[in-house]
């Protein structure tokens, strides 16, 4: 099956292994004009062919530890290049001496990245360490062509027009190189180094980069591609020689950092655009189908992956090796590839596979659930489309799930045949019905979750004398509606919390009591509440009110009694279900006190002497503390006084006041006391 970047499934080209080579990695794939191919690779420098009929063969072993690049000439010559002490070497062809190599052109250089012929029939040969391009002529007299200021020329093509197409490290230059050998760079790119570049028909340039520059980069902005999913981090195997090695040849844990990969298309006028993206994937090689789309070599889920525009791509097939290192285009549309980690050698294509089947992520429904209608949207092609699922109450399926149900065959759908679990997952089958392949694009399975019944967390009474405002009216439907970002779902959690978090600040209204709680629905539905209330000694809920869709409520507590009192929340979840499914949970908070009567006075007695008057009372509540006291004299400000003990601490205290300087005549002394409710008592005394 193939992925395409917006979730389209389609068949995948038929794909298969046609050759396991004894190398652990393959880095060149060529093919000559009889259909034979060729492939090395190392870490044995050894020459595989694969004949036109299936036959396999090593035909040569080089000196060096490993092949880098092949290209083969118009006689079907074969020129293979050898690393470290890069060397080209020439192997006969079929017929007198087959198989013998002979040493052809010697750069030296450190490494021979890549080989390719112009149209006069001479071998270009691109190197490392240092970075250059060299013209040889078919009798191994070689010219240097272009010389780079880079370390590496670590890819090469050649456009319609003859000119050479470089790409570098660690500078990550993409470079045109006219047949005179005058270099122009066409575009810098964010990453170190171009592991890649192609050539399509309409002389676009593909180029892929990896590796990450020290210090900021210095590409120009170009648009972002679509992302993709990740992959395991890491890089091929290859040789530790004492230059530094681009990154995507060097070897895991060499320090190389290579952050993922960008695919730059460079239109025939030189304009850049990015097109390709990947957080971990490594490119190593890019080619064309038979359509002109191009597709790109990865690493490290050997993954090759087929761009349809600018903004779309498709994850074609995935080979069991772990890197796709090179490409080698066949007759009537096939594709080989030859890859790392092991070394061998698969065809893509050129038909589709004839049925593929996917199995879907498993889908947590968070709660014990029922399933309902699964259906699918796709363009058949002549083919067939076949969706079964299966459930269970684990989280990865295993023996312990529900077998495969029956296929849903129809877009429209069926009711599952799966039992009712917390866990589902689906699985297509996709099956050609002709040289297209049938295309499936969405698939919905609709669940109803086990309702479970609301919780009350918490009950807190409000301070005493203060009332929330008047509920607000129900909202009407609203008439706008906020998207999420293009590509992310709308959030569609599964638990609702419906706590205090939007309670209304309150006003001071004496008399009135009131209560807020925190409560939550795992379903999410919305809740409705209902408050009731009783003395502490009393047996009967008294309702205070129903159909609270807020959660907190205040009532005047002045028609009750003094004294202790509990209330009774209950939530409901009918608002979002049926009656016959609704669920309640009732929670009883913590006593508190309506106290409403205002403390006395005792004992209120006063007198005068020397200019001293001298006043004594007693405050007594029933239920609870004396909050303060203060006295006024001859109708002058209230002014506190501090009880016999000091703190305020009691139902009951005792106040002893003397107050000097007093004018010989006859005073009122007016007292006032005032419990933790707010109640207040007043009395007086005229001295005389």
């Amino acid at each position: 099956m193939s992925l395409r970047s917006d979730g389209s499934v389609t068949l995948a080209p038929q794909f298969q292994e046609i050759y396991d080579t004894s190398s652990a990695y393959l880095w060149a794939l060529a093919r000559d004009s009889k259909g034979n191919l060729y492939a090395g690779g190392g870490p044995d420098a050894k020459l595989y062919r694969l004949s036109a009929n299936g036959d396999k063969k090593t035909v040569a072993e080089l000196d060096g530890l490993q092949i880098q690049a092949i290209a083969i000439d118009a006689q079907d010559r074969v020129y293979a290049a050898t690393a470290p002490d890069g060397k080209v070497y020439r192997i006969a062809p079929d017929g007198h001496g087959a198989g013998k190599s002979e040493v052809f052109y010697d750069p030296k250089a450190k490494y021979i990245w890549a080989l390719a012929f112009n149209k006069n029939g001479d071998l270009l040969v691109a190197t490392g360490d240092p970075g250059a391009v060299y013209r040889v002529t078919p009798d191994g007299r070689g010219t240097l062509l272009y010389q780079s200021d880079e370390t590496h020329v670590r890819s090469m093509a050649l456009d319609p027009a003859g000119n050479v197409i470089l790409g570098t490290d660690p500078g990550g230059l993409v470079v045109r190189v006219s047949p005179a050998g005058e270099g122009f760079v066409l575009y810098q790119m964010s990453k170190s180094e171009v592991s890649a570049v192609a050539v399509a028909q309409d002389g676009s340039i593909y180029a892929a980069g990896v590796g990450s520059k020290p210090g900021p980069s210095s590409a120009p902005p170009a648009p972002a591609s679509s992302p993709a999913a990740p992959a395991a981090p890491g890089a091929a195997l290859q040789l530790r020689p004492s230059a530094p090695p681009p990154a995507s040849m060097a070897p895991s844990g060499s320090g190389v950092s290579v952050t993922g990969s960008d695919v730059y298309r460079i239109d025939p006028a030189g304009n850049p655009s990015k097109i390709w993206s990947h957080a971990q994937d490594i490119i190593y090689a890019i080619a064309f189908d038979a359509q002109g789309r191009a597709l790109i070599g990865s690493g490290n889920k050997g993954c090759i992956y087929r761009i349809e525009s600018d903004v779309l791509y498709t994850a074609l097939v995935t080979a069991p090796s772990t890197q796709i290192t090179a490409f080698q285009t066949g007759a009537n549309g096939a594709l080989y590839a030859a890859t790392g980690n092991v070394g061998k050698i698969y065809q893509a294509g050129p038909g589709l596979a004839r049925e593929g089947s996917l199995e879907s992520d498993v889908f947590d429904a968070e709660f014990f659930s029922q399933w309902g209608r699964l259906s699918f949207e796709a363009n058949l092609n002549g083919g067939g489309v076949a969706i079964a699922a299966r459930s269970g109450n684990l989280d990865r399926p295993q023996k312990n799930w529900s077998p495969w149900s029956t296929a849903i065959t129809e877009p429209k759908g069926d009711r599952v045949a799966s039992p009712a679990a917390r866990f589902i997952q689906w699985k297509a089958t996709l099956t050609a019905g002709g040289a297209q392949s049938p295309e499936l694009e969405s698939v919905d399975v609709a669940y109803l979750q086990r309702n479970m019944p609301p919780r009350i967390e918490a009950i807190e009474s409000t301070p005493a004398n203060y009332k929330f405002p008047a509920p607000p009216a129900p909202p009407a439907p609203s008439q706008t509606l906020t998207l999420p970002p293009i590509g992310k779902p709308a959030s569609s959690s599964g638990s609702s919390l419906s706590g205090d978090s939007g309670t209304p600040s309150m006003q001071y209204a004496k008399g009135f009591t009131g209560a807020r709680w925190a409560a939550a629905d795992d379903n999410g539905d919305s809740l409705i509440f209902t408050v009731e209330i009783r003395g502490v000694h009393e047996t009967n809920w008294k309702l205070l009110k129903d159909k609270v869709r807020e959660k907190y409520w205040s009532w005047d507590s002045t028609a009750f009694p003094d004294g202790e009192y509990r209330l009774r929340v209950t939530a409901s979840d009918l608002p979002g279900n049926p009656p016959t499914e609704a669920l309640s949970t009732s929670t009883v908070g913590d006593p508190f006190l309506i106290d409403n009567t205002p403390p006395r006075i005792g004992r209120l007695a006063a007198h005068q002497s020397n200019g001293k008057l001298q006043a004594a009372w007693t405050a007594t509540d029933a239920l609870s503390d004396i909050k303060k006291a203060a006295y006024s004299l001859d109708g002058g400000d209230w002014t506190l006084a501090a009880p016999v003990t000091g703190l305020s601490d009691s139902h009951e205290l005792a106040y002893d006041l003397t107050l000097d300087h007093i004018a010989p005549g006859e005073h009122t002394l007016a007292v006032r006391v005032e419990d933790d409710y707010d109640n207040q008592a007043v009395d007086k005394v005229v001295v005389r």
